[in-house]
């Protein structure tokens, strides 16, 4: 069995958490979505016989239960002023999301994480704390915070995986990357945040099911594992461009689009940050796939039992070139 009854459970409740705090009125319902969510994500992540796991758990419940204490904070802040009830909101939001300058526990608890666990936290748990700090961007000293957690965002996201040689932390710097760009989209629109979420979350979980099938956590892994068919190394290096949104994949339409919006809403010094850390995030997306076609060696013949048939592998493959169709339709149109 895949899937065990209570890990089931536990992603119900999670799902249920979410879509909890994203759908109530009030913030008690919101905070009491949050908890929800992350007390049923806690025995997601604790594995058997893996004290890594273990550790990952505690950081991360550390990490929340300090957010979940901010909102309750903030709570008692809001009879005394206003300003500093949305300061604090704004700080325990982005502290559950990882967006920097709160971004030092979220690659250490990737570390300890298998990859279908880490496209959990990198995808379902950054949509409630996303959509709750959209009702506080109108808001002065809201939209202050977040358009500097923006610039350090982009920063700390392209910098931090450049020296980078395990693959889990390397993805939880994309993810941080990446997450400056999705809280520029919220600014904007929250249908534009949620195109480009999307279309994150496809990309995100394409790469890390790639290395999960191939079981590949290191950078060295990559370049000494010559059992790995050649499509599985083209399918890696095509999704690892589309993941940095690099022309015609799919991964640079939502980037288009918002670079669109920022355009013509002016935003020019802070687009000008997110393409420039876009360009440095390119470079260790390159380095793996390079590494991996470049350093392609044939197999022996008994090195092909290793292989394994991968059924999402031409889903993959097409989403990651769907982008290439975008040109015709417009043409046809």
């Amino acid at each position: 069995m895949l899937i065990s009854p209570s890990q089931l459970m536990f992603f119900s409740s999670l799902s249920t958490g979410m879509i909890l705090s994203i759908s109530s009125p009030t913030w008690f319902g919101a905070w009491a979505g949050l908890e929800l969510n992350l007390m049923s994500f806690i025995p997601l992540i604790i594995t058997k016989n893996n004290q890594y796991s273990s550790e990952a758990a505690l950081k991360y419940f550390l990490i929340q239960a300090l957010g979940s204490a901010l909102i309750v904070f903030a709570a008692s802040t809001l009879l005394v002023s206003f300003n500093f009830s949305h300061l604090f909101l704004t700080i325990a939001l982005l502290l559950k999301l990882g967006a920097a300058p709160f971004h030092f526990w979220f690659p250490q608890v990737m570390e300890g994480m298998n990859w279908i666990q880490a496209i959990t936290l990198m995808t379902i748990q950054k949509i409630a704390p996303m959509l709750l700090i959209s009702y506080l961007s109108y808001s002065f000293i809201s939209s202050t915070i977040i358009f500097y957690s923006i610039i350090l965002s982009a920063i700390v996201g392209a910098i931090g995986g450049i020296n980078q040689m395990l693959l889990r932390k390397i993805m939880a710097f994309s993810s941080i990357n990446h997450m400056a760009w999705m809280l520029s989209a919220i600014s904007i629109s929250e249908s534009m945040w949620m195109m480009y979420f999307l279309f994150y979350a496809i990309m995100s979980s394409s790469i890390a099911l790639i290395f999960h099938f191939q079981q590949i956590y290191q950078f060295s892994q990559i370049t000494s594992n010559n059992a790995s068919p050649l499509s599985n190394k083209i399918l890696m290096f095509m999704s690892l461009l589309s993941l940095g949104g690099l022309p015609p994949f799919s991964g640079f339409i939502p980037k288009w689009m918002l670079i669109q919006e920022m355009t013509s809403t002016h935003y020019f010094p802070t687009l000008f940050i997110l393409l420039s850390s876009t360009l440095i995030s390119l470079y260790y997306y390159l380095r793996i796939s390079i590494s991996a076609l470049v350093l392609y060696a044939p197999k022996m013949k008994w090195a092909s039992s290793r292989r394994h048939a991968n059924t999402l592998t031409p889903m993959m493959t097409f989403l990651n070139l769907a982008g290439l169709l975008v040109p015709s339709v417009f043409i046809m149109f």
